[in-house]
């Protein structure tokens, strides 16, 4: 382990709109920042498209992201790729990071760890992923050029990835277990208007099948005579949930769903620990990264105040 002598005054630990806003706040106040994250961009950058983002009329998560990390890169800040493997309070009060081989210590963290996507939990799920079962349409669906495809879900998410996908594939089936899609009715409107996609209502998928690729999924109940439906590849948008393990670790209190517990400041019951994004209770039930910025911003606030105090 190869420790860094440097102290930070703020270590925010994930790379989406929160970890990045928090990160462009924390430079603004002259804090000495680090931002570590595996993957740059989070969930956020697996939107297809984003319209409700204010100053973008449309944009692509992707493209609205490397915009968030560039603005934090104009600051000269210190930015790791790297998977943070514990957080934990030292004797001395500092907050010792362990990211990849290296350590680092802080006055303050942030943890904006965002989700993880959930899972159908299915046989064959876990054989055929990457071999056609997907969690990202936005990374993934250019690939299935002129194929017939599925989506699991009924959100937003959803349905942007049907839309996406009807792109690129010659069908789309969009599979939900409800009666009408949750969505939000622009979606849902640009969905039923789509001519390649097809919703299958009240319906789980139970198997995904196949040889050495996705060929087909079995359904809970038939569909058109059948209960096996043939596709080539299978987009699994069902949800997420919080990514809480080293939250958990440190002592930081979460709700009954698993999401960190904020108050208005975006601080934990810890002091000196932050949180914000959709890992957290959040100021409001509303996942957006408009909401999620919001409350980065607030973190670095909050990490400022409590710093000269």
């Amino acid at each position: 382990m190869t420790e860094n002598k440097e102290l930070y005054d703020c270590i925010i630990v994930g790379g989406g709109p929160a970890g990045f806003s928090a990160g462009i706040y924390a430079a603004r106040y002259k804090l000495k920042t680090m931002v570590i994250a595996k993957s740059m961009g989070g969930t956020g950058a697996k939107a297809h498209k984003i319209e409700n983002y204010p100053g973008f009329p449309s944009i692509s998560g992707m493209d609205l992201m490397k915009k968030f990390q560039e603005q934090y890169e104009e600051y000269d800040v210190d930015l790791q790729a790297d998977e943070v493997k514990s957080v934990k309070k030292g004797d001395d009060g500092m907050f010792i990071v362990v990211a990849g081989d290296k350590e680092y210590r802080a006055r303050a963290v942030i943890l904006a760890l965002g989700k993880k996507r959930r899972k159908l939990n299915v046989p064959g799920e876990e054989e055929f992923a990457g071999k056609g079962v997907s969690y990202c349409a936005t990374c993934d669906g250019m690939f299935f050029k002129d194929k017939v495809v599925g989506v699991v879900g009924g959100s937003d998410a959803a349905a942007m990835a049907a839309l996406l996908l009807s792109a690129h594939a010659t069908k789309c089936y969009l599979i939900y277990r409800g009666d009408e899609l949750r969505a939000e009715p622009i979606w849902t409107e640009r969905v039923v208007k789509e001519p390649k996609i097809e919703i299958i209502y009240d319906t789980n998928v139970t198997e995904v099948k196949g040889e050495g690729m996705v060929k087909s999924v079995m359904l809970d109940k038939e569909y058109e005579g059948s209960q096996e439906l043939a596709l080539e590849g299978l987009f699994v948008e069902i949800g997420s949930t919080p990514s809480v393990v080293l939250a958990k670790e440190l002592g930081v209190e979460t709700d009954e769903k698993g999401r960190i517990k904020i108050n208005s400041q975006a601080a934990t019951n810890m002091p000196g620990v932050y949180a914000a994004g959709d890992v957290t209770v959040g100021i409001c039930e509303m996942e957006q990264i408009v909401t999620a910025a919001a409350e980065g911003a607030i973190a670095a606030a909050s990490v400022y105040e409590g710093l000269l105090s």
